[in-house]
């Protein structure tokens, strides 16, 4: 055997083996599981991983004990939380102009990957997001690692199923899996991470999901208990009986927590234009950025990183009214300067602490206000915890498994799973999406949540159309149109102009009716302003159909060339039949 042919070898038997694999997976639901399983091992000991090297940052960064979290700190050195996060700005604005001098697309993230792209991620890019989540979590800015942990997660399950060739359902369910292992890896909370999962990145749970989903999740937090514990492990002693009369109340804390976090998700963006307005040099930005962090840090350490530490640390606490609120003030803003001039890293984890103290925050209140009621100060923490996650998160159900596992009170549970279904409905209503879809409807996107619609994108009127359309030039007399077009040859035809370009639509019953024995063509054409474009989707072109009430439209370029035509009913059969086959998809049939 020759070398080059004992060099193929290797690629043939890995080629072989993946085709072997992608059989088994598709032969059966079960392999689909144990796919699952790998992917929630690797995100588990990647959430290890990566809560291991930011705690090991902020040793030594900061110089805090290696059992202590960084914003459970007392006090910070001065010269160290000022220039840590300025450091870290300077190394991501480093990433950013590095990108874009390459021209190198901004990273895909698991809902638009499983909303658009058919769950199809670059790891590559999943990995620079992670690096770049670490650098602004490790140097001490205001973020979590959760959107690190996430993204990592399910770019290895893309990049794996994108290996084994799997459907493209397979492939939105294995990103979800990725996803709901990172989390549930994180806060040691297997039902918060598939319902996660099924909630925020693949959009839907049927039976066909569930299996693979929970599979995921378990095995990220065997994983994680195995090698060491959960980073974001949230420990909260009993709390008080919730009697029917505090459900009103939680509900009340429902509705003012969700103002605020649609407030959070309005000011990412005024604090985002902010920078830019400043007219810094936009790899200068997240310095910037950091250095008002740590100016913030020197008032209260608690507003560095993500904020674990602080929150175990106020929940059992009766802090004063004035403390709480300064506290919710300068987490928020921390946040908000993070994110908006260039961090990278969730509000996942800031929303859940700031959540805790506006609730304590809100009982304070009803104290004041009821005293005889009797409400329980960590209860009300908690269901703020929860409401303000749902808000800016989403996920009302996922929210509500965080609570269960972290209190093991289903009592609680259930007010809290009330109150966040009610702000998930008054948040919808009134402002319409979550932090991830918010920022993707900022880019030009309309997507609402990770339902799958990428295939609406994929199918357009350049792909449905037929080239061959019937044209007859407009200046042409109508006995020309009916001896070419006699009627039951077609329904409708296209008028083209003495420079060929598209004219209107003639309808050939039209053409034969009677008293149109003179003429010409251009007489009878209409709809001359109303054409499609190559570029747009079957929902748009049905609408089009329904606006102009024809049977058939033109398919034209932009100098008004006829590229061809298509027909109202084949629009319908087709979206009908992608219809039928994403359900069945969802359904796992």
């Amino acid at each position: 055997m020759t070398a080059a042919g004992r060099d193929l070898l290797p690629t043939a038997g890995l080629r072989g083996i993946a085709a072997f694999l992608r059989a088994l997976v598709r032969r059966s639901e079960v392999w689909l599981v144990v796919c699952a399983v790998i992917v929630g091992v690797m995100a588990g000991a990647l959430v290890v991983l990566m809560s291991r090297i930011s705690q090991l940052a902020h040793v030594l960064i900061f110089g805090i004990p290696l059992d202590q979290h960084l914003s459970a700190s007392a006090v910070v050195t001065p010269a160290v939380a000022l220039t840590a996060p300025v450091l870290g700005g300077l190394a991501l604005g480093a990433m950013e102009w590095l990108r874009r001098r390459r021209n190198i697309p901004i990273a895909v993230d698991p809902v638009e990957a499983n909303a658009l792209q058919g769950g199809r991620m670059s790891l590559r890019d999943s990995l620079v997001v992670s690096v770049q989540t670490l650098i602004s979590n490790g140097c001490g800015a205001s973020v979590g690692l959760e959107a690190g942990y996430s993204q990592i997660g399910a770019g290895l399950a893309s990049r794996l199923g994108l290996g084994l060739r799997l459907r493209r359902n397979d492939l939105r369910i294995l990103v979800g899996c990725g996803a709901a292992g990172a989390i549930a890896a994180a806060f040691n909370a297997p039902l918060t991470g598939a319902f996660y999962a099924f909630e925020l990145i693949i959009g839907f749970y049927s039976i066909a999901n569930a299996a693979s989903v929970a599979a995921a999740a378990l095995a990220a937090v065997l994983t994680t208990q195995i090698l060491g514990g959960a980073p974001y492990s949230i420990q909260v002693a009993p709390t008080a009986n919730i009697q029917l009369a505090h459900y009103g109340v939680i509900l009340v804390l429902g509705m003012l927590v969700s103002t605020l976090g649609i407030a959070v998700m309005r000011a990412v963006v005024l604090v985002e234009r902010g920078f830019e307005a400043s007219r810094l040099p936009y790899w200068l930005r997240p310095a910037a950025g950091g250095l008002l962090v740590g100016a913030l840090a020197l008032i209260s350490p608690q507003v560095l990183a993500a904020g674990h530490g602080a929150m175990q640390l106020d929940l059992p606490l009766n802090m004063p009214a004035a403390t709480l609120a300064a506290l919710i003030g300068l987490k928020l803003t921390a946040t908000l300067i993070s994110l908006g001039s260039g961090f990278r890293g969730g509000l996942f984890f800031a929303s859940l602490f700031v959540g805790s103290l506006a609730g304590k925050l809100f009982s304070k209140g009803v104290d004041a206000t009821l005293p005889g009621l009797g409400m329980d100060h960590v209860s009300c923490a908690l269901a703020g915890m929860g409401v303000l996650a749902v808000a800016v998160v989403g996920g009302p159900l996922t929210m509500s498994f965080m609570v269960l596992e972290t209190t093991g009170d289903f009592g609680l549970t259930g007010a809290v799973l009330t109150a966040c279904i009610a702000a998930s409905l008054f948040v919808r209503a009134t402002f319409g999406y979550s932090f991830s879809t918010w920022r993707l409807h900022l880019r030009g996107e309309t997507i609402r949540s990770a339902h799958d619609v990428g295939w609406i994108r994929t199918m357009t009127v350049g792909k449905l159309m037929r080239r061959d359309a019937r044209t007859i030039p407009a200046a042409a007399p109508l006995a020309e149109f009916r001896r070419r077009y006699p009627l039951g040859s077609a329904s409708t035809v296209i008028a083209l102009d003495d420079q060929e370009r598209y004219a209107g639509m003639v309808s050939v019953p039209e053409a034969f009716a009677e008293g149109r024995d003179g003429g010409v063509v251009a007489d009878i054409a209409r709809l001359r302003d109303t054409a499609f474009t190559p570029q747009m989707n079957i929902k748009d072109a049905l609408a089009l159909f329904d606006q102009s009430e024809s049977e058939a439209l033109a398919v034209i370029d932009d100098d008004r060339k006829v590229l061809g035509a298509l027909t109202e009913a084949y629009a319908i059969r087709r979206y009908a039949a992608e219809v039928e086959q994403a359900n069945r998809g969802l359904m796992g049939d």
